[in-house]
């Protein structure tokens, strides 16, 4: 895409920056919608305007529409297949991404995996000496995101907020504090994942290519990504051992529900474990998502509500991004490849806020870059990924489970971006100065 961008490219950074720009005007929206009755096309229209997890969805459809006049719907060969027009574009992208968050999102939010991790939490903090609800809290921050290096990002995203909604957001805590274990969250679930080559999506995207296995990413990711992941996690504990302080309370939701049996665990990580070795085949994890869902229906007294309505948002979100992502390559793509190392670094963990680190690092992958730079890009990639709800393909899970939490105004950018700030600094410092412990990168 050299040169001057098409028709299409500009209408799709136009309504790109359009859909970045409404995901800081949600409450304003959400201000018009009371100004109607209750039940009313107002009041229903704007609710839908309000809905983060709506917007890039809804201006990928107005950028299909807009590409449907300027090039047609479908151009057809002699042998009827597209080869044009804005079904051939949407056929040309590869939606697997957004359809695993939505399956892996309804997996990880069932009862059954929700107690094992809480159990497993539970025990590793009472080997930690804090008070018990700190300790609880430091354990959640610290063990959730680094089990997304086994378990994929966003099934990590998903059990850790729902976690933290359970026996944090519900207790009265102050929003300074919500905002800055929410920024927390978002930036140790984007590190987090980086012990392994197929976790994070920003790595997943490059890994192939560039031949980085799991010894390469524990070696000059991982180790630093662990270090970031438990300073600053313990450092915001202290910050706010005025709330954490006393005993741990015990959710009531659970109290009174049936305790799953042993081969019902045993079943949910299977089902699990199969969605997350066949991430890359929708075909399969999907057909492997039917299943589950009559395996949950035949045992329904035993779960919890599928979150099905969120993780269909989630996913909604994630497919109007890789739409609308599929177009800015011709301004991202020079702009990478004009970057220094130490420019590139903190060049892309910048960009992240206002593009997914996925999309940042695949059109990285585009451009010949050496191998310093290879590292500088994905590095600052993770670290930016707590900024904003668009930095990070998991941010909508976990911005869909706690957004109730802050009231009928929810989750403010702005309030997101200075809570993720102090915990984006510390991972650039861990990335940037800690040495490698392996060879170069190839």
């Amino acid at each position: 895409m050299d040169g001057s961008p098409s028709s299409i490219e500009l209408l799709g950074t136009v309504l790109f920056a359009c859909a970045v720009l409404h995901t800081f005007m949600v409450k304003k929206f959400e201000e018009l919608a009371h100004k109607y009755p209750e039940g009313s096309i107002g009041e229903n229209v704007y609710h839908f305007l309000g809905e983060v997890e709506a917007v890039f969805g809804m201006w990928a459809a107005i950028f299909l529409g807009g590409y449907s006049i300027i090039d047609g719907f479908a151009h057809y060969d002699d042998a009827h297949h597209v080869v044009g027009g804005a079904l051939h574009y949407l056929e040309s992208l590869n939606f697997t991404e957004p359809a695993f968050v939505f399956v892996i999102m309804c997996m990880a939010g069932t009862r059954p995996i929700i107690l094992l991790t809480e159990r497993i939490i539970k025990t590793i903090a009472k080997l930690i000496p804090l008070p018990r609800r700190m300790a609880f809290y430091v354990a959640t921050l610290i063990i959730g995101p680094l089990l997304g290096s086994f378990i994929t990002e966003p099934a990590a995203m998903t059990v850790t907020a729902l976690i933290l909604l359970e026996y944090f957001y519900t207790q009265n805590m102050s929003k300074k504090f919500m905002y800055a274990t929410i920024g927390l969250l978002f930036v140790n679930v984007s590190i987090g994942g980086t012990l392994t080559h197929f976790a994070a999506p920003p790595v997943l995207m490059v890994a192939g290519k560039w031949h980085w296995g799991m010894g390469f990413m524990m070696t000059h990711f991982g180790y630093k990504a662990a270090v970031a992941v438990i300073v600053g996690t313990i450092a915001t504990a202290f910050a706010f051992k005025g709330e954490l302080g006393g005993e741990l309370q015990d959710k009531a939701a659970h109290q009174n529900e049936m305790s799953p049996t042993w081969w019902m665990y045993m079943m949910h990580i299977i089902f699990l474990a199969l969605v997350v070795y066949t991430a890359h085949h929708m075909v399969f994890f999907l057909g492997l998502f039917l299943f589950f869902l009559g395996f949950a229906t035949v045992t329904q007294e035993y779960q919890d509500k599928l979150k099905l309505k969120e993780s269909l948002l989630v996913g909604f979100f994630l497919g109007g991004l890789v739409t609308l992502g599929g177009v800015q390559a011709w301004w991202l793509k020079p702009l990478l490849s004009n970057m220094g190392d130490f420019v590139l670094f903190v060049g892309s963990t910048g960009l992240t806020a206002i593009t997914d680190n996925a999309a940042l690092t695949y059109l990285g992958s585009l451009v010949e870059l050496s191998d310093t730079a290879k590292y500088s890009l994905v590095a600052g990639a993770v670290s930016g990924g707590g900024l904003t709800v668009i930095a990070n393909a998991p941010n909508p899970a976990g911005f869909g489970i706690l957004k109730k939490s802050f009231g009928e105004d929810g989750i403010n950018p702005l309030g997101l971006l200075a809570g993720a700030i102090p915990a984006t600094i510390l991972a650039m410092i861990c990335f940037y100065l800690l040495p490698h412990l392996g060879s170069a990168a190839h």
